[in-house]
């Protein structure tokens, strides 16, 4: 009986499996006859993500980042396009990706009804004479049987100088030096007698002013910086930028497009390194690195730094990193800093006047008050506290942010210190008002007609030239922490050398 029943079974399974093949071959051939049918290849119209696809400005000799945009078909039918390429061939300046093709001519691209593709486009110049942006223009072309479309492309070049690294710093066994970011110090030496003032300039590794070397930087200077790369100030060296209120002088990253216009990190800092001198900045704005400024210790009796009219933005850590330093600073916008606006550590002498720090960070929370006053430093291996001399003044300014407290003064009076806020608005302090910036998640720090800080902080051109806006006079708030030294009537005592004292930590 079972046999039987297999024999009969198995004849049925047999001629199941033909009549299923059998289905599927007419569907399949039904299928193709169908598509091939339905190919549309003329009077096809697609559209595109965008009207023209504009780059950011490119500097000649660097290729740019990979943008990209859609095609689609929003027809009923299914196209073919018989070939995308550049109007101007293996002449022009910028290079296709099409839905992963690479070649300069891609074929028969099928596009189903109302499917998409991505084109990645990107942009490489070559140096020529012009020390003035130039235009590039090209288009990506879409062609079929009947006709075309095309998406226009178009990029600035700019020529620039280049600073790249011809050598790297080594330990006296042979070993490279590693900076913070874990990299070489490789290091380019400025030519500060021949810089040029017509171009750019692009900052990769450390370009180094060497001891005994100023550099001078005028109007309309602009310095871009790859990531990780420092301007370095060295011992015995200066800085010397003196900008306007039209032409600052820029020190920025190399991206602008899109996002990148206000990211933060994308470069390392200036660096105003212990010994150098005399360093002075007005009309100046640095951007989007991983500090803006950090100085480091006093080499005479002059200021390390004296900067005014400056604006300081956008930056991982901090905006000024100050180390037992001499800074003098006036209307100055040091804004939007993963930790602290200005950190003024280990001692030293600071004066701001009539200066905004505002701290409205939004890439991670953030615990740290916007400004930090400290001098000293607790060395946990040898439970060791060092303590430096300081004395910190700021006059008009306000601090302000997200968090309740935005300025923490932490002195240790063992050491001569004094610190003192005079008609200051601060975030937690004695006059703690909403300051009334108009758009601070947009970076516009200008204040609004209501509000009460007028007549302090950071004061932008435009204010002082056309508004003529009458600025109100308000009532002094100070406080004040002093010991030993006090407030410093007299120059002579007023900034003495540098000394730390080393003094037993207290737990």
């Amino acid at each position: 009986m079972r046999i039987e029943e297999k024999e009969v079974y198995q004849p049925l399974k047999y001629r199941l499996y033909i009549i299923l093949l059998a289905a599927c071959f007419l569907s399949l051939l039904t299928t193709s006859c169908w598509k091939e049918e339905e190919w549309q290849t003329e009077g096809v119209q697609l559209d595109f993500s965008c009207d023209t696809m504009a780059f950011d400005t490119v500097f000649t000799q660097m290729g740019t980042t990979t943008r990209q945009f859609k095609v689609y078909n929003h027809s009923h039918h299914a196209v073919r396009i018989q070939e995308v390429t550049l109007r101007q061939g293996r002449d022009s300046r910028f290079r296709l990706n099409v839905d992963g093709d690479t070649s300069m001519v891609a074929k028969n691209i099928d596009l189903a009804a109302g499917d998409s593709i991505f084109v990645f486009v990107r942009a490489n110049i070559n140096p020529n004479l012009q020390t003035e942006p130039f235009l590039i223009e090209d288009a990506v072309l879409f062609r079929f049987s009947d006709g075309e479309q095309q998406l226009p492309l178009t990029a600035y070049g700019r020529n620039a100088v280049y600073h790249i690294p011809t050598d790297t710093i080594r330990r006296r066994d042979g070993t490279i030096e590693v900076d913070m970011f874990g990299n070489p110090y490789a290091y380019s030496v400025i030519d500060c007698e021949h810089w040029r003032h017509d171009l750019p300039h692009v900052v990769f590794g450390y370009a180094v002013v060497d001891s005994r070397q100023t550099l001078r930087l005028q109007e309309g200077d602009e310095i871009y910086f790859a990531s990780d790369a420092v301007l370095w100030v060295y011992d015995s060296a200066t800085l010397d930028i003196r900008g306007s209120d039209q032409r600052p002088v820029l020190l920025t990253s190399l991206r602008h497009d899109g996002w990148y216009d206000r990211l933060p990190g994308q470069w390392g800092y200036l660096w105003l390194s212990r010994g150098s001198k005399d360093n002075y900045i007005d009309h100046a704005v640095v951007e989007n690195g991983y500090m803006g400024i950090a100085i480091d210790s006093c080499a005479n009796d002059n200021p390390t730094l004296h900067i005014s009219n400056t604006q300081v933005r956008n930056h991982t850590l901090a905006g000024f990193r100050c180390n037992t330093a001499y800074v003098v600073g006036e209307n100055l916008l040091v804004i939007n800093c993963g930790v602290a606006t200005a950190a003024l550590q280990y001692g030293g002498w600071y004066d701001f006047s009539g200066c905004t720090f505002a701290n409205y960070w939004r890439y991670d929370s953030r615990s740290v008050p916007s400004v930090l006053v400290s001098n000293y430093y607790d060395d946990e291996a040898s439970n060791i506290r060092y303590v430096w001399p300081m004395q910190t003044t700021l006059t008009d300014c306000i601090i302000y942010g997200t968090l309740s407290q935005e300025l923490n003064v932490s002195l240790d009076s063992t050491s001569p210190v004094g610190f003192a806020a005079n008609h200051c608005l601060v975030r937690g302090g004695e006059w703690d008002e909403d300051p009334l910036f108009v758009d601070p998640a947009e970076g516009d720090f200008h204040l609004k007609e209501e509000s009460p800080a007028w007549g302090i902080g950071y004061s932008y051109p435009e204010i002082d030239t056309t508004t003529g806006r009458v600025q109100i006079s308000r009532p002094r708030r100070t406080f004040s922490y002093s010991s030993q030294i006090g407030q410093y009537r007299h120059k002579a005592n007023r900034y003495p050398a540098l000394r730390k004292t080393a003094i037993p930590r207290i737990r």
